[in-house]
């Protein structure tokens, strides 16, 4: 595993109600949801970068308008709908 280390100044912790744990958590889910949908990452290591199940984490995509379904075109679209 890799770490990073972010800074983030005392007065976004107060301005957000944040605390450091859930400062913490917040920019893991956020690294986790770039990597999905900017690098096509997998659901599984987002999920664990999020510190998430892969369930809890598909939910947490789809309250952020993410999408796990993605299609090159609507001709693949239509028949994956076929088949569901």
């Amino acid at each position: 595993m890799c770490q990073v280390a972010i800074d983030i100044p005392e007065a976004v912790l107060y301005d957000t109600r944040m605390s450091r744990e859930e400062a913490c958590q917040f920019a893991k889910r956020a690294v986790a949801l770039g990597y999905y949908s900017q690098s096509g990452v997998s659901i599984g290591y987002c999920a664990q970068i999020a510190e998430m199940t892969e369930e809890e984490f598909i939910r947490y995509l789809g309250k952020n308008h993410i999408s796990i379904f993605q299609f090159d075109n609507e001709k693949e679209f239509l028949e994956e709908l076929e088949n569901a």
